[in-house]
C-alpha cells in the first residue's frame, strides 16, 4: 500500500491546526517518495453573505494573501524534510474545489486537518473535512491538530 502513494494533496487554511496534517502529509510523502500538492482554497463563500458596502474586493485580496503565507509554509516545511511541493491556489466552495482538484488530477490522498480557528471558522472548516470525506472519491485522512479548540 505505501508504494500506492504517488500524488499527496495536503490541504491547508493558513491556520495552526493545519500543522498537525501537513507534517503527517510529508512525512507520508518523503518515505513513499510521493509528489505533493499544497492546496489553498479562497473562498468566495463570502460572496453572498457579505453587504457589498463592505467590498468583498479587500475580502478576496485578504484571503489570497492568506494562501499565499499558507501555501509558502507548506513549500518551505517540504525543502526542510526534502519533499518538493506544488503549490496550488484554488478558488470557490472549498468543498467541490478540494474534490474536483483531487479527482481531476488523479491524487492517491487527500489530506486534511480539522478545526479551524474560532467559532465559525471551526465550524466551516470542521463541516469542509467531513462534506470531503463523504464524497470524494479519493481517499482522505483527517488528522487532528493538537490544539485545545474552545
Amino acid at each position: 500500500m505505501g508504494n500506492s502513494f504517488k500524488k499527496i494533496m495536503i490541504t491547508t487554511d493558513g491556520s495552526v491546526n493545519t500543522k498537525n496534517s501537513i507534517e503527517s502529509g510529508l512525512e507520508l510523502a518523503r518515505q513513499t517518495g510521493a509528489s505533493v500538492y499544497a492546496a489553498y482554497v479562497v473562498s468566495t463563500d463570502f460572496y453572498s453573505s457579505i453587504a457589498t458596502d463592505i467590498g468583498w474586493e479587500t475580502m478576496y485580496e485578504s484571503l489570497k494573501k492568506e494562501g499565499r503565507t499558507a501555501l509558502k509554509f507548506v513549500v518551505d516545511a517540504g525543502k526542510e524534510v526534502g519533499v518538493p511541493v506544488e503549490a496550488i491556489m484554488l478558488e470557490g466552495h472549498p468543498v467541490p474545489e478540494i474534490i474536483n482538484f483531487a479527482e481531476k488530477e488523479g491524487m492517491d490522498l487527500v489530506i486534511m486537518g480539522t478545526h479551524g480557528r474560532t467559532g465559525l471558522d471551526k465550524l466551516l472548516l470542521g463541516s469542509v473535512a467531513e462534506n470531503v470525506v463523504s464524497h470524494c472519491k479519493v481517499p482522505v485522512m483527517v488528522v487532528r491538530s493538537e490544539e485545545k479548540v474552545e
